[in-house]
Protein backbone atom coordinates (compact mmCIF):
# COMPACT_ATOMS: atom_id res chain seq x y z
CA UNK A 1 0.00 0.00 0.00
CA UNK A 2 2.93 2.38 0.50
CA UNK A 3 4.71 1.46 -2.32
CA UNK A 4 1.74 1.61 -4.46
CA UNK A 5 1.17 5.56 -2.66
CA UNK A 6 4.48 6.36 -3.48
CA UNK A 7 4.40 5.59 -7.29
CA UNK A 8 1.52 7.63 -7.56
CA UNK A 9 3.39 10.84 -5.78
CA UNK A 10 5.99 10.33 -7.95
CA UNK A 11 3.87 9.94 -11.27
CA UNK A 12 2.20 13.30 -10.32
CA UNK A 13 5.61 15.13 -9.83
CA UNK A 14 6.41 13.98 -13.03
CA UNK A 15 3.07 14.84 -14.36
CA UNK A 16 3.45 18.50 -13.21
CA UNK A 17 7.23 18.81 -14.39
CA UNK A 18 6.38 17.79 -17.66
CA UNK A 19 3.57 19.86 -17.97
CA UNK A 20 4.67 22.85 -16.77
CA UNK A 21 7.90 22.56 -18.20
CA UNK A 22 7.07 23.99 -21.84
CA UNK A 23 4.70 26.68 -20.49
CA UNK A 24 7.90 27.99 -18.37
CA UNK A 25 9.85 27.61 -21.26
CA UNK A 26 7.60 30.20 -23.65
CA UNK A 27 6.91 32.50 -20.31
CA UNK A 28 10.41 32.97 -19.93
CA UNK A 29 11.77 32.91 -23.61
CA UNK A 30 10.89 36.78 -24.07
CA UNK A 31 12.98 37.97 -21.29
CA UNK A 32 16.07 35.75 -22.54
CA UNK A 33 15.84 37.30 -26.35
CA UNK A 34 15.49 41.09 -24.50
CA UNK A 35 16.87 40.58 -20.75
CA UNK A 36 15.23 43.18 -18.43
CA UNK A 37 17.07 46.33 -18.00
CA UNK A 38 18.59 46.89 -14.32
CA UNK A 39 20.59 49.80 -15.29
CA UNK A 40 20.72 52.48 -17.57
CA UNK A 41 20.97 50.56 -21.11
CA UNK A 42 23.10 53.55 -22.66
CA UNK A 43 25.45 54.49 -19.69
CA UNK A 44 27.33 57.25 -20.07
CA UNK A 45 31.34 56.91 -18.78
CA UNK A 46 31.62 60.93 -19.49
CA UNK A 47 28.64 63.11 -19.31
CA UNK A 48 29.03 66.23 -19.76
CA UNK A 49 29.54 68.56 -16.92
CA UNK A 50 27.16 71.16 -15.98
CA UNK A 51 27.35 74.75 -15.50
CA UNK A 52 26.65 76.29 -12.58
CA UNK A 53 25.45 79.96 -11.35
CA UNK A 54 26.89 81.77 -8.59
CA UNK A 55 25.42 84.93 -6.87
CA UNK A 56 27.93 85.87 -3.97
CA UNK A 57 26.95 88.75 -1.72
CA UNK A 58 28.40 90.45 1.10
CA UNK A 59 30.01 94.01 2.28
CA UNK A 60 34.00 92.68 2.75
CA UNK A 61 35.72 92.68 -0.55
CA UNK A 62 39.08 90.69 0.97
CA UNK A 63 36.33 88.02 2.12
CA UNK A 64 34.48 88.35 -1.14
CA UNK A 65 38.09 87.17 -2.84
CA UNK A 66 38.78 84.45 -0.58
CA UNK A 67 35.11 83.11 -1.46
CA UNK A 68 35.29 83.83 -5.02
CA UNK A 69 39.13 82.11 -5.31
CA UNK A 70 37.92 78.90 -3.75
CA UNK A 71 35.28 78.93 -5.97
CA UNK A 72 36.33 79.77 -9.67
CA UNK A 73 35.98 77.27 -12.23
CA UNK A 74 36.22 78.37 -16.07
CA UNK A 75 33.04 76.38 -16.38
CA UNK A 76 30.70 78.39 -14.37
CA UNK A 77 29.20 81.80 -13.67
CA UNK A 78 29.42 84.21 -10.79
CA UNK A 79 27.73 87.34 -9.97
CA UNK A 80 29.28 89.57 -7.35
CA UNK A 81 26.81 91.85 -5.21
CA UNK A 82 29.05 93.95 -2.54
CA UNK A 83 27.06 95.55 0.16
CA UNK A 84 25.40 98.81 -0.15
CA UNK A 85 26.97 99.73 2.84
CA UNK A 86 30.45 99.14 0.62
CA UNK A 87 32.55 101.90 0.30
CA UNK A 88 33.34 102.97 -4.00
CA UNK A 89 37.16 102.35 -3.07
CA UNK A 90 35.77 98.89 -2.02
CA UNK A 91 34.32 97.98 -5.65
CA UNK A 92 37.05 99.62 -7.21
CA UNK A 93 39.65 97.16 -5.77
CA UNK A 94 37.37 94.12 -6.91
CA UNK A 95 37.24 95.36 -10.12
CA UNK A 96 40.93 95.45 -10.09
CA UNK A 97 41.09 92.10 -8.58
CA UNK A 98 39.22 90.46 -11.29
CA UNK A 99 40.97 92.60 -14.12
CA UNK A 100 44.25 91.52 -12.87
CA UNK A 101 43.12 87.24 -12.68
CA UNK A 102 44.31 85.77 -15.95
CA UNK A 103 41.66 83.31 -16.10
CA UNK A 104 38.45 85.51 -15.12
CA UNK A 105 39.89 87.82 -18.45
CA UNK A 106 39.85 84.88 -21.06
CA UNK A 107 36.98 83.10 -19.70
CA UNK A 108 34.69 86.46 -18.69
CA UNK A 109 32.57 84.12 -15.82
CA UNK A 110 32.38 86.73 -13.41
CA UNK A 111 30.47 90.13 -13.23
CA UNK A 112 30.54 92.56 -10.46
CA UNK A 113 26.66 94.44 -9.74
CA UNK A 114 26.76 98.17 -10.32
CA UNK A 115 24.74 98.93 -7.48
CA UNK A 116 24.65 97.49 -4.27
CA UNK A 117 21.32 95.71 -3.44
CA UNK A 118 19.21 97.32 -0.29
CA UNK A 119 18.44 94.32 1.46
CA UNK A 120 16.57 93.73 5.12
CA UNK A 121 16.72 90.38 7.01
CA UNK A 122 13.19 88.20 6.33
CA UNK A 123 11.91 90.99 4.59
CA UNK A 124 10.66 90.62 0.58
CA UNK A 125 13.79 92.57 -0.40
CA UNK A 126 16.12 89.99 0.26
CA UNK A 127 13.92 87.72 -1.93
CA UNK A 128 13.96 90.61 -4.75
CA UNK A 129 17.59 91.07 -4.32
CA UNK A 130 18.45 87.42 -5.26
CA UNK A 131 15.89 87.21 -8.01
CA UNK A 132 17.03 90.22 -9.55
CA UNK A 133 21.04 88.15 -9.58
CA UNK A 134 19.04 85.31 -11.50
CA UNK A 135 17.28 87.84 -13.87
CA UNK A 136 20.96 89.38 -14.51
CA UNK A 137 22.15 85.97 -15.23
CA UNK A 138 19.89 84.21 -17.19
CA UNK A 139 20.59 87.50 -19.45
CA UNK A 140 24.27 87.47 -19.84
CA UNK A 141 25.53 83.86 -19.45
CA UNK A 142 24.30 81.20 -21.26
CA UNK A 143 23.75 77.24 -20.14
CA UNK A 144 23.88 76.88 -16.83
CA UNK A 145 22.01 74.26 -14.64
CA UNK A 146 21.52 75.12 -11.02
CA UNK A 147 21.44 78.80 -9.30
CA UNK A 148 23.92 79.00 -5.83
CA UNK A 149 23.42 81.82 -3.49
CA UNK A 150 26.03 82.39 -1.35
CA UNK A 151 27.36 85.01 1.42
CA UNK A 152 30.81 85.58 2.28
CA UNK A 153 30.42 83.50 5.60
CA UNK A 154 30.12 80.43 3.44
CA UNK A 155 32.89 78.64 2.34
CA UNK A 156 32.81 75.29 -0.18
CA UNK A 157 33.84 72.17 1.37
CA UNK A 158 34.97 70.20 -1.65
CA UNK A 159 36.66 71.51 -4.66
CA UNK A 160 34.87 72.68 -7.66
CA UNK A 161 36.21 70.08 -10.04
CA UNK A 162 34.44 67.51 -7.63
CA UNK A 163 31.49 69.35 -7.47
CA UNK A 164 31.24 69.25 -11.00
CA UNK A 165 31.95 65.65 -11.52
CA UNK A 166 29.50 64.67 -8.97
CA UNK A 167 26.66 66.90 -10.71
CA UNK A 168 27.25 65.21 -14.31
CA UNK A 169 25.62 62.21 -13.44
CA UNK A 170 22.52 64.22 -12.16
CA UNK A 171 19.69 64.68 -13.93
CA UNK A 172 19.35 68.80 -14.71
CA UNK A 173 15.58 69.55 -13.80
CA UNK A 174 16.48 68.28 -10.45
CA UNK A 175 15.89 70.47 -7.41
CA UNK A 176 17.34 70.63 -4.12
CA UNK A 177 15.14 73.27 -2.76
CA UNK A 178 12.74 70.62 -0.22
CA UNK A 179 9.21 72.59 -0.58
CA UNK A 180 5.49 71.86 0.06
CA UNK A 181 2.01 73.35 -0.76
CA UNK A 182 0.87 71.64 2.74
CA UNK A 183 1.50 74.73 5.29
CA UNK A 184 -0.99 74.55 7.38
CA UNK A 185 -0.91 76.41 10.24
CA UNK A 186 1.48 78.73 8.69
CA UNK A 187 -0.97 80.05 6.45
CA UNK A 188 -2.35 82.34 9.42
CA UNK A 189 1.37 82.51 11.28
CA UNK A 190 3.44 83.71 7.98
CA UNK A 191 1.11 84.14 4.73
CA UNK A 192 -1.99 86.35 5.99
CA UNK A 193 0.26 88.70 8.25
CA UNK A 194 1.28 92.06 6.16
CA UNK A 195 4.56 93.56 7.02
CA UNK A 196 6.25 97.03 5.73
CA UNK A 197 10.00 96.81 4.33
CA UNK A 198 11.83 100.02 5.24
CA UNK A 199 14.54 98.90 2.59
CA UNK A 200 11.99 99.16 0.17
CA UNK A 201 12.53 103.05 0.52
CA UNK A 202 15.13 104.18 2.18
CA UNK A 203 18.96 102.68 2.54
CA UNK A 204 19.38 102.46 5.65
CA UNK A 205 20.07 98.89 6.67
CA UNK A 206 16.71 98.21 9.49
CA UNK A 207 14.19 95.18 10.01
CA UNK A 208 10.86 94.77 8.55
CA UNK A 209 8.22 95.77 10.38
CA UNK A 210 4.82 94.07 11.89
CA UNK A 211 1.36 95.22 11.55
CA UNK A 212 -1.68 94.56 12.61
CA UNK A 213 -3.86 94.12 9.48
CA UNK A 214 -4.38 90.78 7.98
CA UNK A 215 -4.39 90.06 3.89
CA UNK A 216 -6.53 87.63 2.23
CA UNK A 217 -4.78 84.64 0.87
CA UNK A 218 -3.87 84.98 -2.98
CA UNK A 219 -6.18 83.46 -5.69
CA UNK A 220 -3.91 84.01 -8.58
CA UNK A 221 -0.62 81.46 -7.28
CA UNK A 222 -0.10 78.84 -4.95
CA UNK A 223 1.97 79.44 -2.22
CA UNK A 224 4.84 76.85 -1.48
CA UNK A 225 6.73 76.70 1.65
CA UNK A 226 10.41 74.96 2.44
CA UNK A 227 9.71 72.04 4.28
CA UNK A 228 10.12 72.16 8.23
CA UNK A 229 9.57 76.13 7.63
CA UNK A 230 8.81 77.61 11.08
Amino acid sequence: MLESHSRSKHKRVAFFFLFTFPLLTLFLLPFAINPIQTSNPNPNPNPRPPRLAYLITGGDARRLRRLLRALYHPLNFYLIQLGADSSENERVDLEAFLRAEELVRKHGNVRVVERGCHASDDGPTEVACMLHAVVFLLRKFKGWSWFLNLDISDYPLMPQDDILHIFSYLPRELNFIDHTSKIGSKEHERVRPMIVDPALYISNKSGVVWVKEKRNLPSSFKIFALQGWY
